[in-house]
């Protein structure tokens, strides 16, 4: 039997910039690879390694570029490529860096570990901002696995930052740093964390691998999810992966963090109220071209095993036991329409009455509540290699996520497991990627949202996730529409610049443009930031919302 069904190798951390680099050789060749389904992330390193050995004659690899990025994978997951993959010209002291990619590695068939360090500096000016955001992040990554069946990865980092300043006015609101939860004060203004992330993976069948960890999950193919994000605080969670002929059914099982203990507005040590959340989505081929998901989750205060059955439907579940459990359905799609061009978008349903989204006088029910995507991918647009143009639409209606019981809201550790802005919104994306020289990669995003705000803490217009959805809202059942409230617009581009200067060392510079204008506003809110930074093995920073 092959041995690629029972080598074993941890998952890569979801990093857009990093996938893109896969991800666009799978749209131009214009249909779905047969080896993993995107729509979940992260994707295993031994699966990515059997993808990339078969580009290494597709005709998809053309440019100066495309041969970098295969080189520069390859070389990220050498021990799952069957191309050779070269060793350091200059190790360090002939003991260290003796493979580009790693500070140091020990590789058998009965043991394989590679570790490196992690490091990030980075450091800017803001206008209007009495504190320059600047950042150190430092840390060790550590991956591998034991006997080609148990695959094993753990990151460790200690952050100190100063923040943009609507980053750290969100982070005040909600009490959390974004994508990291627990934080101290450090120096008045800034921010002090851990971060801990790991997990072990292995094989139960042929066709079915179980992964225990404390890291963040991804679904769908766009920039932002409304099914489940990267952006909230890392939890624990077990997972099934089960792939069948073009199904994959991915089963996950998670504890999170309802909310946080505070003293003097700073989270304290002591034992938090937790919930537990589960979720499966069912993804499968259609054809070569299209590829369909179906999600579903349920979000409770108290845990429950009739919720660990990996194909029960959880609506009928939550219906039969009398719970008030948040449930929650969602479709995503991604259809590569053309070598080049991709379509995707997803659909997240809260709560649907028929006759009042249908009927006349049911218009705005505030019992309506969904989230909406659609996007657009075009690989090496107007035939210029290495130039990706990306639009993507995100809405969500007023009171989506929100919950009229604690500790049930789509949330964890105070902050939204979708979209940033959590509800009440509406968003346009335009994301421009051109790698015009090997190591270069330009990056532009820009952004339009308008979106409702509550005027004080105790109004509820649906756009706080965190919120009692029966609680404060001024609004009756009817008349609730995207952008009630204090009506915000927010348009923000940022332009960055990436030069890889040894593998996995990049020196950033980034340039931000940011102007919010609001109804309780006198003038606009702008802001321009410019910051530098250095980063080795370490995900660049998105402060996109």
């Amino acid at each position: 039997m092959p041995e690629f069904l029972f080598a074993q190798g941890s998952y890569v951390p979801y990093d857009r910039d990093y996938y893109h680099r896969f991800e666009r050789y799978e749209i131009l060749q214009g249909s779905n690879n047969s080896i993993f389904q995107t729509g979940f992330k992260p994707l295993r390193r031994d699966l990515l390694g059997k993808y990339l050995d078969s580009l290494s004659n597709d005709p998809v690899i053309k440019s100066r570029s495309d041969q970098f990025n295969l080189s520069y994978l390859s070389q990220d997951n050498w021990e799952f490529v069957d191309r050779e993959t070269s060793l350091s010209k200059k190790p360090f002291l002939n003991a260290l860096y003796k493979r580009p990619g790693d500070l140091a590695y020990y590789h058998s068939d009965e043991f394989d570990i590679h570790v490196s360090p992690v490091l990030f500096l980075s450091g800017g000016m803001e206008t209007d901002n009495d504190q320059n955001p600047n950042r150190l992040t430092r840390g060790v990554v550590v991956r591998g696995s034991i006997d080609k069946k148990v695959g094993f990865y753990t990151y460790f980092t200690s952050s100190e930052a100063f923040f943009p300043s609507w980053v750290k006015n969100y982070a005040a609101n909600n009490g959390a740093v974004p994508g990291e939860g627990f934080w101290k004060e450090y120096n008045t203004k800034g921010y002090s964390y851990f971060s801990a992330l790991g997990h072990v993976n292995f094989n139960l069948t042929k066709n079915i691998q179980a992964q225990i960890g404390h890291d963040r999950n991804f679904v769908g193919e766009g920039y932002r999810s409304f099914l489940l994000s990267d952006f909230s605080n890392p939890y624990m969670f077990v997972k099934l992966n089960t792939k069948v002929w073009k199904f994959q059914l991915t089963n996950v099982w998670t504890q999170m963090t309802a909310d946080a203990i505070y003293d003097r507005g700073r989270p304290t040590d002591g034992r938090y109220p937790q919930k537990w959340f589960s979720f499966h989505r069912l993804g499968f081929d259609v054809g070569k071209k299209l590829n369909l998901g179906f999600f579903e989750s349920v979000m409770t205060d108290q845990a429950n095993f009739n919720y660990f059955n990996p194909i029960i439907f959880f609506r009928w579940v939550e219906q039969s036991l009398g719970t008030p459990d948040k449930v929650m359905l969602g479709s995503d799609f991604k259809w590569n329409l053309y070598p080049g061009m991709q379509l995707y978008g997803q659909f997240a349903l809260d709560e649907f009455v028929f006759n009042e989204f249908f009927g006349i006088d049911g218009k705005g029910s505030k019992r309506n509540k969904y989230g909406v995507q659609a996007g657009y991918k075009y690989i090496n647009a107007f035939k210029i290699s290495n130039l990706d143009l990306q639009l993507e639409f995100n809405t969500a209606r007023p009171y989506t996520f929100q919950e009229k019981q604690d500790y049930q809201s789509y949330s964890n550790w105070r902050t939204p497991l979708t979209h940033p802005r959590g509800a009440n919104f509406r968003e346009f994306l335009g994301i421009l990627r051109y790698q015009p020289i090997p190591k270069l990669n330009l990056t532009l995003i820009a952004m339009h949202q308008l979106y409702g705000a509550d005027p004080d803490p105790e109004t509820n217009f649906g756009g706080d996730v965190l919120k009692n959805r029966l609680v404060g809202s001024p609004t009756g059942l009817f008349g609730n529409f995207i952008g009630q409230g204090i009506e915000n617009t927010v348009i923000q581009t940022n332009l960055n610049a990436s030069y890889m200067v040894r593998h996995n060392f990049f020196i950033d510079a980034t340039h931000t443009f940011r102007r919010r204008t609001a109804q309780d506003l006198d003038s606009p809110e702008s802001s321009q930031l410019v910051q530098l930074g250095f980063r080795w093995n370490f995900l660049r920073p998105d402060y996109n919302y």
